[in-house]
């Protein structure tokens, strides 16, 4: 089992493999599969720690800011990245906007929630800079419809990966002999994270879904399936710049 430091060191070389120039499309893309492994192994190599009374992961929550523009976009982008690490989100809302997001769940899977979501809010924000409607499907449409739904696209994206990534690092993790599975283990913590957040929030209502109007979403979608899952901040290469 790597400690933190060690699995740092190798998702930042495989990060460092896939931003090269030099590889292939599908070569970038394997390291940015095998960097997601990692990280999602390492949550599980956390979470069965805990289990075994190892080290102490609590149940809590953290407040994360959200800001204009698109703060409902930024915060379902965050929501995407907390359900499949087991946590759950709460929105902070004025007016139409989104302020902040309350995520919940058990500590070590915030921290991965948390730097996952700066990680990929910068990459995010630096394309949409860039992004415009090449193809107008709509007539007339908005350049801010164009990347409501791009961010959308974008999201999902990540929220497919972080899952399927999750699940098989869950699934292909072989018990000791004695310990329970890490299937086992994570069922039983997502259940815990479900009532505590339920005796604290379960009297809230849900947002009702959204009517999106654009034709960013397969853009989003595709650069969503290519974005680094890095939560070091080690490349040092891509900078958030304000989105107008």
């Amino acid at each position: 089992m790597p400690d933190h430091d060690t699995l740092l060191a190798r998702v930042r070389k495989l990060l460092a493999k896939a931003e090269d120039p030099a590889v292939t499309e599908a070569e970038a893309e394997s390291y940015n599969t095998k960097a997601a492994e990692l990280i999602a192994r390492y949550g599980i190599d956390q979470a069965l720690l805990a289990a075994s009374g190892a080290t102490a992961d609590e149940i809590t929550q953290v407040k994360i800011p959200i800001d204009n523009p698109y703060s409902r976009d930024k915060a379902g982008l965050l929501t995407n990245i907390a359900h499949p690490l087991r946590c759950r989100a709460l929105l902070h809302r004025l007016g139409q906007s989104v302020t902040a997001v309350t995520v919940f769940g058990f500590r070590s899977d915030l921290e991965r929630t948390e730097l996952l979501y700066t990680s990929l809010l910068l990459q995010a924000t630096t394309q949409l800079t860039r992004v415009r409607p090449e193809n107008r499907v709509f007539a007339g449409e908005s350049l801010a419809a164009y990347r409501r739904t791009w961010l959308h696209g974008f999201s999902g994206a990540v929220y497919e990966r972080l899952r399927n990534s999750e699940d098989t690092a869950a699934r292909t993790h072989t018990a000791a002999a004695g310990h329970r599975s890490a299937e086992l283990v994570i069922r039983d913590r997502t259940a815990m994270v479900k009532q505590a957040y339920d005796e604290q929030y379960g009297d809230l209502r849900s947002a009702p879904p959204r009517r999106l109007s654009g034709s960013g979403y397969l853009d989003g979608h595709s650069a969503g399936e290519r974005a680094n899952l890095n939560t070091t901040g080690i490349t040092g290469r891509r900078r958030a710049l304000p989105v107008r």
